[in-house]
This record gives C-alpha cells, sequence and structure tokens, in this order.
C-alpha cells in the first residue's frame, strides 16, 4: 500500500494515470486491501474451526478486536488531524471538521460522510463492521455449512451488481462492506484447512490458488488497467478465492520457498507492526509529496523516486516507533493496568525492575 499511494499521489489522473506504463503495476493498491481482509477472515477463524465454528463468546470476542485494533486507531487518527489541519489536507475535499472527528472517532466512515483525514482509514470501517457481523457468520457456518453461508452472503452481492447501470456498480466513498463481505468470508471458509484430514491438507493448495487466479489476472491484461480500475466489484469477488487458497497453501506449509520467505526474520519483523504502518504511512507519502519534494523536483518520476527514498524508510521507522508505543502495549497486554504497570517496569533503570523496588505490591 505504500508503493501504491506513493505512485497515485505522484502521478494525477486515477484510473487513467500519467505514469510511465512500466510503473502501471501499482495502480492495483486496492487489490492489497482485498488480501487483507481475506487474510483477517481467515485469521479470525482459525480458533473458531478448531472448535466447532464457535468464537467463544461474543462479548468477549467484541472486546478482544476492540482492544487490538481502536487504541492504535485513535493514536493514528489524532496524528492523522494533526497533519491534515496544520500540514496537508488528506483529500480534495478540504481539511477535517467537527463531522470528521465525530464520523472517524466512531470508525463510522462506512456508514456515513465527512472529509476524511486519511485516505487509508476507508478499509478500517469495513473492518469493524465486519468483525460485529462475524459471530453471525460463525453462527451460519456451524449451523447451516460453509455452502449455505457463501451463498448467503455473496448471492445478494451478485445480484445487486448484475442489477446495477452497466452490471457494474460505481463505488462511493462508503457503504463498501456489504461488497465485500463475501472476500472476509472467502477468508473464513479458506480457515477449514487447518482442520481438515491430511489428505485434504496435502492438496496442492498453491497451484489451485493459481489457477484460480489466471483467468481473473488475464482479463485484467486483456481489458487493461482502466478497465480493471473501474471493475473492481467484480473484480474483488472473483479474485478472493484465489487468494483464499493461497493461504490454505501457506497454512499447510507449502510452497516451502514461499513460507520460508514469510517466516524470515526481516519480514517477521515488518509484520509485527504492519497495522501500524498502515495507519500512518499515507500522511507521511502525501508530506513528502505534496510539501517536501516539490521544493526540490519537477513533478513526475523526480517526484516518485525522491519519495520512495525518502517516504518509504521514514514510514517504516515511523510505523515501528508508533507499534511500541501504540499497537504492541495492546497485543501484549490484556488490560489498562497492565498496559501502564509494563510500561513503568520498562522505563525503571534494569536494576530496580528486578527488585521490584517502587512498584506497587
Amino acid at each position: 500500500m505504500v508503493l501504491f499511494h506513493c505512485w497515485l499521489y505522484t502521478f494525477p489522473g486515477y484510473p487513467d494515470s500519467s505514469a510511465p506504463p512500466w510503473l502501471e503495476g501499482l495502480m492495483f493498491g486496492r487489490l492489497a486491501v482485498v488480501f487483507f481482509l481475506v487474510l483477517s477472515g481467515f485469521s479470525l477463524a482459525i480458533s473458531p474451526a478448531r472448535h466447532g465454528w464457535r468464537s467463544g463468546g461474543v462479548g468477549r470476542f467484541l472486546r478482544r478486536r476492540a482492544w487490538r485494533i481502536l487504541p492504535p486507531y485513535w493514536a493514528a487518527l489524532t496524528m492523522s488531524l494533526i497533519i491534515s489541519w496544520s500540514i496537508v489536507p488528506a483529500s480534495h475535499s478540504g481539511p477535517p471538521t467537527d463531522m470528521t472527528i465525530l464520523v472517524y472517532g466512531l470508525v463510522a466512515q462506512d456508514m456515513f460522510t465527512a472529509p476524511t483525514p486519511n485516505g487509508a482509514f476507508w478499509s478500517i470501517g469495513v473492518e469493524v463492521e465486519l468483525y460485529l457481523l462475524f459471530p453471525l457468520l460463525l453462527f451460519v457456518r456451524r449451523r447451516m455449512g460453509a455452502t449455505v453461508l457463501v451463498a448467503c452472503v455473496t448471492i445478494p452481492v451478485i445480484a445487486r451488481g448484475l442489477t446495477a447501470a452497466n452490471a457494474s456498480p460505481v463505488e462511493g466513498d462508503n457503504w463498501l462492506t456489504p461488497h465485500l463481505a463475501p472476500v472476509f468470508v472467502a477468508g473464513l471458509v479458506g480457515a477449514a484447512v487447518v482442520t481438515a484430514s491430511d489428505r485434504v491438507q496435502r492438496l496442492p493448495w498453491g497451484w489451485f490458488a493459481v489457477l484460480a487466479a489466471l483467468p481473473v489476472l488475464a482479463l485484467g491484461v486483456a481489458q487493461g488497467s482502466v478497465w480493471t480500475v473501474k471493475h473492481y466489484f467484480w473484480i474483488d469477488l472473483a479474485i478472493a478465492p484465489a487468494m483464499s487458497m493461497l493461504l490454505a497453501a501457506v497454512a499447510t506449509g507449502r510452497p516451502a520457498l514461499l513460507v520460508r520467505l514469510l517466516t524470515a526474520r526481516p519480514l517477521q519483523s515488518l509484520g509485527s507492526f504492519s497495522y501500524s504502518l498502515y495507519l500512518i504511512h499515507l500522511p507521511i507519502v502525501m508530506t513528502v509529496i505534496r510539501r517536501v519534494a516539490p521544493l526540490f523536483f519537477s513533478p513526475g518520476l523526480p517526484v516518485f523516486w525522491f519519495t520512495l527514498v525518502v517516504a518509504l524508510p521514514t514510514s517504516v521507522f515511523g510505523a515501528w516507533l508508533f507499534a511500541k508505543i501504540f499497537e504492541l502495549p495492546f497485543k501484549r497486554n490484556r488490560s489498562w493496568s497492565r498496559v501502564f504497570g509494563r510500561s513503568l517496569i520498562e522505563a525503571l533503570p534494569r536494576g530496580r525492575r528486578r527488585t521490584g523496588a517502587g512498584l506497587p505490591g
């Protein structure tokens, strides 16, 4: 997504971009969000799949999701608001307003429209709504099976698409959850592979993923990037099964080369703060493109290369630091007292940490 946004805000005219043709592949950053939603459904469903497709309690599940997602999101929202007000607006609609604070503070941006403080936040609204639906999706999966679940979620979406003008709905800034729910469900259903028989787990899921993706990719190449972007409604639905099968392949340890790559220390380290990177990278990228790069370079490729050199490492380092403060403490601890207690312990000199001196009992 960082590369996509570096490309998007450097070259105007999306999807009919003014970028060189050899950079056209960066146009498809939307598919990274689709993969994230498939991955989210897959990873959240692994534990329920091992426990009869039960969530372990609706309240407990929602509290854990809120604890994991909201503190870093609200911190990133504050940062984005400050940058949008003082340095560079996040959209053509201008600086954030009071409605922005209300809508984005309540993570209601998929239901209500307000000037965005951060263009990457739209998917967080979708994700939160899918979390609210997750217990119901598990209930249908448990009582009626995977086929009924997929049909219940996907058939209304397909019907809506077919009845739209030119059989391809025009997407707005919100109300995307109904369209993307089948993508999330594709991951949820795919998680069944973790409890499947050895025969099922030994199936060549990686090759299945390739075969499922090839027709979609071939259509995109044949029709061109502009057509593909304008038909994301269908592309999202078509590519989701391939993404789910790819995750099934990785979950079953194949292909071994890909598994080794994903478990390499640099990627694992990056993955540990990838949520923070997603939350804060766009204000950094836009600051570099709109405020810093024009001081030294002419528009186009010079600004793009400068942005990559400056914004990419700055975003990664900034996300690492941001995660240390606002994300990782909430991953490691399950209560405010533990978050602040651990912070206090880590702030003490090493000798006092060992003795516990100065700490309440």
